[in-house]
């Protein structure tokens, strides 16, 4: 009787897995076949294929304020929570990949938590709790909300970047008679320069693409660019739409181009 061996290096599950890696990435690539060239159509409907191509939605785009001051805003909001996601996840990733404390696991697991909370509870629960304080609806509001679930990414990026760092370099900076703070300036953080550019990134993007929490959050005077589409969506079927979605993804994929280019510049990875 014949045994058959699955060699997972072998040519023939090597040209599977491409092949299916493919399909998948065609797939899920599918939706902007369509949308980025119908953002280069007519002003008056959403049509594909395309007969004629223009510049005009996004000549709509860049002078409508309904469509701009959404725009500034999410851009504000998404600054601010980066700030703060940096400010706060920088230390607590550092703690977290360095020392050894009571508790490590509940305070490590908390801070994880929204990465596993359903967006929809979150928002519903931000949006009671800011109720509260009589701070919903406002620009406050936002950021805070923001903070919560792009904290979680930063740290994970951190405690990744600290994890790799030769700790040695730690240690012989300490015994040559630098205090904790200055081995910290001078020899830590220059070395997470690319893991602390990437999580920034990726900060600023999940906040700036967020609709979920931002619908619960938003109010009259504070509605972000996800929540404007959303809601030219539900209530109207605007082409500008389509400019805007191919915006966000030029935006999203120059992000990921950086944060890859940031990787491969590293000699940690080398």
């Amino acid at each position: 009787m014949s045994v058959i061996i699955y060699d997972p290096n072998s040519s023939r599950y090597r040209a599977l897995g491409t092949g299916l890696a493919v399909v998948v990435y065609l797939f899920l690539l599918s939706p902007f076949v369509v949308t980025v060239p119908m953002a280069f159509g007519p002003t008056n409907a959403l049509a594909f294929p395309l007969t004629d191509y223009s510049l005009d939605l996004f000549r709509i785009f860049f002078s409508s304020s309904s469509w701009l001051d959404p725009l500034f805003l999410s851009i504000e909001v998404a600054l601010a929570s980066m700030l703060l996601a940096m400010l706060a996840g920088l230390p607590a990733g550092y703690w977290i990949a360095r020392h050894e404390f009571v508790g490590k696991g509940l305070v490590t697991g908390i801070i994880m938590s929204p990465l596993v909370v359903p967006a929809v509870v979150t928002g519903l629960g931000l949006y009671l709790y800011f109720s509260y304080l009589k701070v919903d609806g406002t620009t406050l509001s936002l950021v805070l909300g923001h903070l919560m679930f792009t904290l979680p990414y930063v740290v994970v990026m951190i405690i990744a970047g600290v994890q790799k760092l030769d700790r040695n370099l730690e240690f012989g900076a300490e015994l040559m008679g630098a205090g904790p703070i200055r081995m910290f300036l001078t020899v830590v953080l220059p070395q997470l320069i690319p893991s602390l550019v990437t999580a920034a990134l990726f900060a600023f993007l999940a906040s700036f693409d967020d609709v979920t929490i931002s619908w619960f959050l938003a109010g009259a005077h504070t509605i972000t660019l996800p929540v404007r589409m959303f809601s030219a969506l539900e209530w109207e079927i605007s082409p500008v739409i389509a400019a805007v979605s191919t915006l966000l993804t030029a935006v999203s994929l120059l992000v990921c181009v950086i944060a890859i280019a940031l990787k491969k510049s590293t000699p940690l990875d080398a």
